[in-house]
């Protein structure tokens, strides 16, 4: 394996090597540097024009130039890159810091959401072939995919932001509202649950009345405004996740994984309490850190209960871990709300990653920073959750038609067994190739994205340098999404061998 590595290394190093030549040469062959100063009416024209020639080394070979940016970036081996200076004298290592992190800020969370969300569907219409439901996904799916993404920003704009700013203002729902809104989660829901007639008008039935209580509820006390949680619901939410990843995981029948699951939901409760000081002004050190203990003592607890089934109940407990820390998070979001309500009016943001001039608490900052991603974050995952849910769900039926599952479901399996730990490990490996790809692409993919919604990221970043034929902050661009590519595919040739363990390296 290490031969390996080393070997993929050295010639992705060399391919790097290559098309970085390929890419300076083209943008300094792209236009003209000096277009703008051209055109100015001054006298110290001339001397303006040679001040950016000397800054920029345009009376340089394209070689002596290239060794330049070269010799900056070689010294990223020893911790101490330069990547130079753009065309206005600012150092391009500041302004990638920057704009790195506020597209990786989109990019991850647009990725796991695609991965989480396509994988699901993936799976559900691979189970589901030929349905009601796989065609109506199928449809959607390639809906969603073939949408334009600068026309789906401007509807995200138009219904997801003004839309939601002007309810907002006096949110209430209307009774039309509230029964279309019933009847639609009626008919979708049972329809991916599906089973027999009967069963799926108990469930359109239990959905109905379920939206419509709670749509009243939230309309009757103001919940748009004013939201809150409280203990009650939390641990009600956390046993339903205890219960939910049960079934899913080991089903119920195994009452080790599932009391693992319940005593992790009530050390959530009382973690609620026991951290409600800090949380109230925290850090993003001390989120990680107790993400960390919680995940920590999750898995103490499934090691500790879960018997034979150790390595099943872990799993169980960390996911009821994780998701009783999302709803601690949530819970403080709702506190502050109203607070973020009463300075920001209209709090969709359109343009920018945050509201100019901003300064509040964490939390209030955390909000403003989160509403600002929505919209870019819903596009992204919408244009990539077609790929990864037709690959799965090629993927899902290609690997339940070979003989090991059949003789896994001739062994008494049940048929989740044979779906989670048979038939969807063995499809991961076309999936994986998919998310190596598909996180670097989305860096640079972003571009579209990010210049719709005025995001100042590495799309931004490559757009001003071609435009102003400017080369730093363009093969500064190129220089982290080709080494994310390079990187994440070697990852992905690493997972194929500890996917399937027949593949050799």
């Amino acid at each position: 394996m290490l031969k390996f590595i080393l070997r993929r290394l050295g010639s992705s190093l060399i391919v790097l090597f290559g098309a970085s030549i390929l890419m300076f040469v083209l943008v300094i062959n792209s236009g003209d540097p000096l277009f703008d100063l051209r055109e100015i009416t001054t006298g110290n024209r001339e001397l303006l024009m040679q001040q950016r020639i000397d800054s920029m080394g345009l009376d340089l070979p394209w070689y002596e130039r290239y060794w330049d940016w070269l010799s900056g970036v070689s010294q990223c081996f020893i911790g101490q890159c330069d990547l130079g200076v753009n065309r206005a004298g600012l150092p391009v290592n500041d302004l990638l810091a920057l704009a790195a992190a506020s597209t990786m800020r989109l990019v991850v969370l647009a990725t796991v959401l695609a991965i989480i969300v396509g994988v699901a569907v993936g799976i559900l219409t691979a189970i589901r072939q030929y349905s009601g439901l796989d065609y109506a996904v199928t449809f959607l799916i390639f809906l969603f995919y073939s949408l334009p993404v600068f026309w789906a920003a401007v509807l995200l704009k138009e219904y997801l932001a003004i839309g939601f700013n002007d309810w907002i203002a006096t949110p209430s729902f209307s009774w039309t509202t509230i029964i279309i809104t019933a009847v639609l989660a009626a008919v979708v829901i049972q329809t991916v649950l599906g089973g027999g007639l009967r069963r799926r008008l108990i469930t359109a039935g239990v959905v109905l009345a379920f939206v419509i209580g709670t749509m009243f509820y939230m309309d009757a006390s103001g919940f748009a405004r004013n939201p809150e949680l409280g203990p009650l619901p939390l641990i009600a939410l956390g046993a339903a996740t205890a219960v939910g990843a049960t079934i899913l995981f080991a089903g119920l029948h195994n009452r080790r994984v599932l009391a693992a699951g319940l005593i992790t939901a009530g050390l959530g409760l009382v973690s609620y309490y026991v951290t409600w000081g800090l949380m109230d002004q925290p850090s993003w050190w001390l989120l990680v850190l107790l993400g960390l203990i919680s995940v920590g003592v999750a898995i103490g607890v499934g090691q500790a209960v879960g018997g034979y089934s150790r390595s099943t109940a872990s799993i169980v407990s960390v996911v009821t871990a994780l998701v009783m820390g999302s709803l601690m998070i949530l819970e403080q979001l709702f506190r502050y709300w109203p607070v973020y309500l009463g300075r920001i009016s209209r709090p969709i943001g359109t343009i920018g990653s945050e509201t100019p001039n901003f300064v509040g608490t964490f939390w209030e900052e955390f909000i403003d920073k989160g509403t600002q991603l929505l919209l870019p974050t819903i596009l992204l995952t919408l244009v990539s959750v077609a790929t990864y849910s037709r690959y799965t769900r090629s993927s899902m039926l290609e690997v339940s038609r070979q003989d090991y599952i059949r003789t896994a479901r001739a062994k008494g399996l049940n048929e989740r067994q044979v779906i989670l730990k048979h038939a969807f490990r063995n499809s991961l490996i076309p999936i994986t190739t998919i998310m190596a790809f598909d996180f670097a692409g989305l860096i640079g993919g972003a571009v579209i994205t990010e210049q719709v919604f005025g995001w100042k990221g590495m799309g931004d970043l490559f757009q001003v340098g071609l435009r102003t034929v400017d080369p730093a902050p363009v093969m500064a661009f190129f220089l982290v999404t080709g080494t994310a590519a390079i990187l994440f595919n070697l990852l992905a040739d690493i997972l194929y061998a500890v996917l399937d363990p027949r593949i050799r390296v």
